[in-house]
């Protein structure tokens, strides 16, 4: 059981190397020229750079979560993994992967703070959910691990659903989704919830968050365990 883990994870970690090394290259880049851009707006009166550097993270674990239904539980199942062991595998792999780039996004922003304030690049700002309490290192990791692994996991669920049962019952889902969503906007309830959510905001919400997120992911086992090579169209 403990060496066919490892395999998953070492499978899971080797797919995806180039995926992760093209995602940073391209972040960081896209750093640089913000920067840059930043730099020459240090002649222009209340001039200002804002860049949302987490925000392309989230996105991409989601895509991560909901693309791995496709690509490795096939191949590992074909690669005699029992259900349970990949249950195992892909749990530790998001929650593993959450906590990795969180760090490191946390740290690249550090540096990139440290790096304006030498060189009085005074109008460059990241935007980060931290700054709506206290924007520390530390936050930042506790709040982007539990962002990245709650998208994971939930993109994860919705992706099972299409594998399991196709586009009636993976668009079922999705539909009521939207449709709940589009209603709430309507009534307004949406933006209530999402006002006094963020008017009382604290660090113990997005532990609430990583709490649920390790529910819904226990409950996904509902439809890993029987899951099998066909993807059901």
């Amino acid at each position: 059981m403990g060496r066919q883990i490892k395999g998953l994870l070492y499978f899971f970690i080797t797919d995806l190397r180039y995926s992760l090394i093209t995602f940073w290259t391209i972040l960081l880049s896209i750093l640089v020229i913000s920067l840059t851009f930043a730099y020459f707006l240090l002649s222009v009166e209340d001039g200002g750079f804002y860049f949302g550097f987490p925000f392309a993270i989230y996105i991409y674990m989601g895509i991560l979560g909901f693309l791995t239904v496709k690509q490795s539980i096939p191949f590992s199942l074909k690669l005699g993994a029992t259900r349970k062991n990949i249950f195992i595998s892909l749990g530790l792999f998001f929650l593993g992967l959450s906590i990795a780039k969180a760090i490191f996004a946390s740290i690249i922003q550090s540096l990139t703070l440290k790096f304006t304030e030498i060189t009085s690049i005074h109008t460059f700002e990241f935007i980060h959910p931290a700054s709506l309490l206290e924007d520390t290192w530390l936050n930042r990791v506790i709040i982007d691990s539990s962002i990245l692994f709650f998208l994971s996991v939930f993109m994860f669920i919705i992706s099972l659903l299409f594998y399991k049962y196709g586009l009636a019952g993976g668009g079922s889902v999705t539909g009521i989704i939207v449709i709940a969503l589009l209603v709430g906007i309507a009534k307004g309830w949406i933006f209530d919830f999402f006002i006094n959510l963020f008017s009382d905001i604290n660090l113990l919400f997005f532990f609430q968050l990583f709490a649920i997120s390790l529910i819904l992911f226990c409950l996904s086992f509902l439809l890993l365990r029987k899951i099998t090579t066909v993807n059901v169209k």
